[in-house]
This record gives C-alpha cells, sequence and structure tokens, in this order.
C-alpha cells in the first residue's frame, strides 16, 4: 500500500510542476511578445522620423531595425511610398525538467509609410512563409 501512496504522491507532484512549468514558460513568451510590439511601433516612429523630408536608405532602415532586434528583409522605395518587411526576435527562458534554456520567438511585419501621410504607417502581421528574404 505504501509503495503505490509514494508513486502517486511522485506522479501529483511532477504534475503540478509540470503545469507550472507550463506557465511560467507562457508568460516569459508573451512578455516577449510584448517586447516584440514595442519594439514594432519604435522602429515605425525612427524610420518616419528619419523620413521627413525623403525615405531613409536601405542601410539606413537596416540600422534602425537592428537597433531593434530585427532583420530587414525587403525594402521596396517608390515614388510615394516605401514599403519595408522586418522580421523581431524575442528571446525568452523555457524551462522544463531537465533544465533551462533560451527559446525565440518572432513576428514578422510589412510596413508601408506613406509620403506626407499623418499618423501611422500601415502595418501588416506576415505569415511565417512570408518572412524569408526574397
Amino acid at each position: 500500500m505504501v509503495p503505490i501512496v509514494l508513486v502517486l504522491l511522485a506522479a501529483g507532484t511532477l504534475m503540478i510542476m509540470a503545469h507550472r512549468q507550463n506557465s511560467a514558460n507562457e508568460r516569459r513568451e508573451k512578455e516577449a511578445l510584448e517586447q516584440i510590439a514595442r519594439e514594432v511601433e519604435s522602429y515605425e516612429d525612427d524610420v518616419r522620423d528619419e523620413g521627413r523630408n525623403s525615405y531613409p536608405s536601405q542601410a539606413r532602415t537596416r540600422a534602425i531595425a537592428q537597433r531593434y532586434y530585427a532583420t530587414l528583409v525587403s525594402y521596396e522605395p517608390s515614388d510615394r511610398s516605401l514599403t519595408t518587411r522586418v522580421k523581431f526576435f524575442g528571446t525568452y527562458e523555457d524551462t522544463t525538467v531537465f533544465g533551462t534554456s533560451l527559446s525565440r520567438v518572432y513576428r514578422c511585419y510589412s510596413f508601408r509609410f506613406l509620403e506626407g501621410a499623418e499618423g501611422r504607417p500601415r502595418r501588416t502581421t506576415l505569415p511565417r512563409q512570408q518572412c524569408n528574404r526574397t
């Protein structure tokens, strides 16, 4: 009888620990995604500020993206607009029974900055397959 109780106690403890670890991992991933959202807004502001008279060059736009731990995937200027695709990265600690490791989460966005337009640029979240370099 005692071995059965010990096994049930150990299984229950492991289930509780796994649930707490999953909750903590989900919370840390959510925090990383919130950080990405803040970086997206800062990227938009910086590109718009740089482009008061004309749009920033591709090199300058890439540098702005890198400042926010992002990668410029594409840069497409036209007469009256600039369209960029940028992949933003976030990292968080992922805890398992076997230890802690760093996990990476990312979001890819397409931005369209219109010349002389007031307000925010148009932003679109892209699926993973559209976020690769072209």
